[in-house]
């Protein structure tokens, strides 16, 4: 069977890893291919179409982690149906009305990647199963969102609108991480379809309102509820096809999708009711009203946004079916009129240079068609009959009217929902007067003019659509409604009509009023007061610099005391926390705990001795040279050689392997190091901070050494897990080295971490030294010293290691080996001919880009472990195969090879990125840096470079 919602789901991300890998030079190849995952997710889409219309429920299941319930189960059904279309479609279009609108400066790739990576994440949250696996898509979308809001680096506001949606967003997170690690323990299960069947289970625990709280809090700030709606204006600075795409179909709407998705499990109650209608409530009449006051046409869309997102909460709070239906619906509505609006803002700042009100007016002129759609658009905002907004808002009129057993929130509803159609009609009617009507335009950059024809054939298709849905709403939206209404409330589901005309009756006089109130209201305030002198401050933006001020205050006077640059005190800091942690068990066993048996010491051998020596001597030896400092590091390195060493003694030459390249990959970044900082450490000024070390330093060893004996040293018990895994290791994972095998398969998981932290690491390596500036400790006289030997010796080394590199590689898995091992041994013989021939000359022969090597091996070891998945089992799930060929004979492969090249390329890439930065650092400007006089107290203590 074809895994359709597999793919469904997968097709963004390759899309945006394409994109990220390939770099089209063209900008239109990197359009069409952004394009092109829409569009095939629409396909796919729509092939399942007849199945959720009628009523199943399309699923992909898949285990993952399932000891802690989190399950890769993917769940179509009508809601998720419904808005993986919204997601999709305004999606394609969104690519295309980016194409054109994206300037020549603009990285076209990368826009594109991070549109993808967005829509993915946003798809992932409609789909998920599993209320964990909708977390994870959930902090994607925070994350991908950041990344498109602060699209524009150059600027201010960008980056002050991304980190503000970032923290406002990801701090819902963590409260929604709360409130489904509560779902699940009532629950027992995070299981969407469990979660949803026991909403009178969730509703009678003592935890509900815990747990209410919580999802609501990751809801509300995800949605831009008051009282943290104000990060939604600052996320303007955003190109405009993101603005579109935020606020129409993806960001924002998550909340109300969480919303709608667990509406059978939270809704029913009088908390529910109550906190979910009033924060909606708030927030619809705030959104509109500062709306009125905006002169950026963006801004005043933002704050519509916000008062839509009220509207939509407000119904799903009021809880009736029919309240639900109209939630629904808005949704729709509101994604429509929504994205044309936002288009048609970013067409109008393309071609006149401006989204200031102030200076617009009269564009009907110079931009028909545009002004056209724009103004039916408006309209559809504005909830004018004919139109689709028009409808959803006269739902919301009756529901309001028809609120039971809460009276005085019935009165309350009822104003709120007539001073919305207000409000709602005087934003609208400002933004169509004073940009297409009046006076105008003032002092613009350039000759208004309408944009390139396919420029416009977005907004003309969605504005085609408010249009049909308004008359036709029967024939158009009413399949869409229904799927989507019906996965909500099942068979609590009303009998409902999409007619346009229901009579004469008191949800049409309150349209009627709005109408009349809210162009009262326009005019009676241009008369009034002078509408372009109002400016108003944002106090949400305010106190949110405030407490960020707050919290980097707090974080600089902490890293001063505990992290100002001395190595030395962060050293004994993490010293110290690895003793308590270590102390800790002993403590506990003080109390009435049992300590491990261990078992009599072994007679250890004349070579095993001998290796102790030699490894004490130089401990010794490092302790009495400390101050010196080359020497010293000379003598850590025997230490290290002898470690490996004991490692062979010990029959472990993974381990040996391992341990002898990190030494020599160590060593050379240790030196490269050394070459900036003085040759002798200085003296420790008070005799009790030596005193001091030697407690803690001998404490630490101690401790070590004794956690080490008390490890080798215990009686093995049949069920350790040692035992298991040279049990399982070959009939299981298809391999006779274990180590490799628990790196691979057992525990491929954590080595997956372990690789992502270490790129991580290397590239934010790269990103403090590309630009760094560290005078050398001694400048030698004269030119660069020559070596041709050994220049010609490590060229001709180099095909040599890399056939060593790939033969460890080949053999890793069932012999000493792997990728971990392998990439070691390649990246030695380059780190040679950097050291002798200079990274100029190693890098204009080879031309590596590591920065790429590392992101290609994180993309094949997540895609080789994703790859168990088509065949149904856990991630990092391996595989084998044999094959027989001639002359060859019996060819064993595992799956687990593919993740294995990921690790090799991550940690050659990683380690050669760090090791290539270190040794390219430019020198420092200063006249004191190039003549190489350089007095101890002029270095910084903290950075190395000269006061």
């Amino acid at each position: 069977m074809i895994p359709f919602l597999e793919v469904l789901l997968a097709l963004p991300f390759l899309a945006a890893a394409l994109l990220a890998l390939l770099r089209p030079r063209s900008r239109a190849a990197a359009a069409w291919v952004a394009g092109a995952a829409p569009l095939l997710g629409l396909a796919v889409l729509g092939w399942l179409t007849p199945s959720v219309l009628q009523g199943w429920i399309v699923r992909g299941e898949h285990a993952w982690i399932p000891h802690i319930g989190l399950d890769f189960d993917l769940r179509l059904d009508g809601l998720a149906w419904m808005f993986a279309g919204l997601v999709l479609a305004i999606g394609a279009l969104v690519v295309l009305y980016a194409h054109y609108y994206l300037s020549a400066r603009d990285s076209a790739v990368r826009f594109f990647s991070y549109l993808l990576l967005f829509m993915g994440s946003m798809l992932g949250v409609v789909l998920a199963g599993n209320l964990l696996l909708l977390l994870v898509f959930w902090e994607l979308t925070s994350i991908s969102s950041f990344l498109l809001i602060g699209f524009w680096t150059h600027r201010q506001d960008a980056r002050e609108g991304a980190r503000m949606a970032l923290a406002i967003t990801g701090g819902g997170g963590l409260a929604l991480l709360g409130g489904v690690l509560l779902i699940g323990r009532i629950v027992g299960s995070y299981d969407l379809d469990a979660v949803l069947a026991s909403g009178e289970l969730i509703r009678d625990s003592a935890l509900y309102p815990w747990a209410l709280g919580l999802v609501l809090a990751g809801v509300f700030t995800k949605s831009a509820q008051f009282p943290v709606h104000f990060w939604l204006p600052h996320a303007m600075a955003a190109p405009t096809p993101v603005s579109a795409y935020l606020h129409s179909a993806t960001m924002v709407k998550a909340g109300v999708f969480l919303l709608a998705r667990l509406h059978p499990a939270l809704a029913g109650s009088d908390l529910f009711f109550y906190l979910v209608s009033g924060i909606g409530a708030a927030t619809l009449l705030l959104g509109a009203w500062f709306a009125i006051f905006q002169h950026d046409l963006k801004g005043l869309l933002a704050y519509s946004t916000i008062s839509h997102l009220g509207l939509i909460t407000l119904l799903f709070g009021l809880s009736t079916p029919m309240a639900v239906v109209a939630g629904v619906f808005h949704i729709l509505n509101h994604a429509t009129f929504k994205a044309s609006l936002f288009m048609a803002a970013g067409i109008i700042d393309h071609e006149t240079g401006t989204r200031d009100i102030r200076r617009l007016g009269n564009l009907r002129r110079a931009m028909p068609m545009t002004s056209a759609l724009a103004v039916i658009a408006s309209l559809a905002m504005a909830g004018i009959p004919l139109l689709n907004g028009f409808l959803s808002k006269e739902m919301f009129f009756t529901e309001a009217l028809e609120i039971r057993g809460h009276a005085y929130m019935r009165l309350g509803i009822a104003v709120a929902a007539l001073l919305y159609g207000i409000f709602g009609v005087a934003y609208s009617l400002r933004f169509v007067y004073e940009t297409f009507f009046g006076k105008g335009p003032r002092a613009l950059d350039r000759e208004p003019h309408e944009p390139p024809r396919w420029m416009k054939i977005p907004v003309e298709v969605l504005v085609v659509l408010c249009i049909a849905v308004g008359v036709f709403p029967a024939f158009t939206v009413a399949p869409v409604l229904h799927a989507g209404v019906g996965a909500i409330l099942g068979a609590a589901m009303p009998g409902y009509s999409l007619a346009v005309w229901h009579g004469l009756n008191v949800p049409l006089l309150m349209s009627l009023c709005g109408i009349v109130g809210g162009i009262a209201l326009y005019f009676g305030l241009r008369r009034l007061f002078d509408l372009h002198a109002i400016v108003r401050g944002s106090l949400g933006r305010n106190v949110f610099r405030w407490n960020m001020d707050a919290l980097y205050g707090l974080a600089n006077r902490f890293t001063t005391r505990i992290a100002n640059g001395s190595v030395q005190r962060s050293m004994l800091l993490l010293v110290l926390a690895a003793l308590a942690a270590g102390v800790a068990p002993f403590v506990d066993s003080l109390g009435g705990g049992a300590l491990p048996v261990l078992r009599a010491p072994s007679p250890m051998p004349l070579l095993g001795w001998f290796l102790w020596l030699v490894m004490v001597a130089c401990t010794a030896w490092t302790i009495r040279l400390y101050r010196q400092r080359l020497l010293a590091l000379l003598v850590v390195g025997g230490i290290g050689l002898m470690v490996s060493m004991a490692f062979v003694f010990l029959s472990a030459p993974d381990l040996a392997l391992t341990q002898l390249l990190v030494e020599m990959v160590s060593l050379a970044l240790l030196l490269l190091g050394l070459h900036y900082l003085p040759p002798r450490s200085p003296p420790e000024r008070r005799p009790a901070r030596r005193y001091r070390d030697i407690v803690v330093a001998a404490a630490a060893g101690l401790g070590v050494a004794v956690l080490a004996y008390a490890m080798m040293a215990r009686d093995p018990s049949p069920d350790a897990a040692s035992v298991e895994m040279l049990a399982r290791s070959l009939p299981e994972a298809y391999g006779r080295n274990v180590v490799n095998v628990i790196l691979v398969d057992f525990r491929g998981f954590d080595t997956f971490g372990e690789i992502t932290v270490f790129g991580v690491a290397a590239l934010i390596v790269h990103a403090l030294l590309r630009r760094a500036r560290m005078a050398p400790e001694k400048v030698m006289s004269g030119g660069p010293v020559k070596l041709p030997v050994p220049a010609d010796l490590a060229q001709l080394l180099f095909p040599l290691t890399l056939t060593v590199s790939v033969f460890l590689f080949l053999r890793g898995h069932n012999a000493p080996g792997g990728g971990f091992i392998a990439g070691l041994v390649l990246a030695v013989p380059l780190l040679i001919q950097y050291v002798i021939q200079g990274a100029a000359s190693v890098e204009s022969r080879f031309g590596f880009d590591y920065i790429r090597c590392i992101g290609i091996g994180l993309v094949v070891a997540a895609a080789s472990g994703a790859a168990a998945f088509l065949f149904g089992v856990p991630f990092l799930t391996s595989g084998h195969l044999e094959l027989e060929l001639p002359l060859v004979g019996t060819l064993e492969l595992a799956s687990a090879m593919g993740f294995d090249t990921g690790v090799y390329l991550v940690v050659f890439g990683g380690a050669m990125l760090i090791l290539s930065m270190l040794g390219t650092i430019r020198p420092s400007r200063t006249t004191v840096a190039r003549l190489g006089v350089i007095e101890p107290g002029q270095r910084s203590t903290r950075t190395g470079e000269l006061g």
